[in-house]
């Protein structure tokens, strides 16, 4: 096999098929960081919720400490054991 036979296959077979290798590693190297970012996402999104669950149980407390406060009405303790027996969610 002479030498321009060997370049000539080198090039037209050599880089089309390293190039077409290269061109796979990188589409599942894509792949996989777009299904990083999803999962990512997933967990920030389900945080997310578990913080607002929580907030508004916080602001749900906050509501009746306000009205225990300023409802002269009734005895503080009295309503401190209503609240007691109530399931908290």
């Amino acid at each position: 096999m002479s030498s321009s036979m060997l370049i000539f296959f080198i090039i037209v077979v050599g880089i089309p098929v390293i190039a077409g290798v290269i061109g796979d590693v990188y589409k599942r190297h894509i792949k996989f960081k777009e299904r990083e970012l999803e999962l990512l996402g997933a967990r920030t999104a389900e945080s997310a919720a578990q913080y607002a669950a929580h907030s508004e149980r916080l602001e749900q407390r906050v509501r009746v400490l306000e009205r225990i406060v300023t409802d002269k009405g009734l005895s503080v303790s009295d309503e401190i054991e209503k609240l007691r027996d109530r399931p908290l969610n």
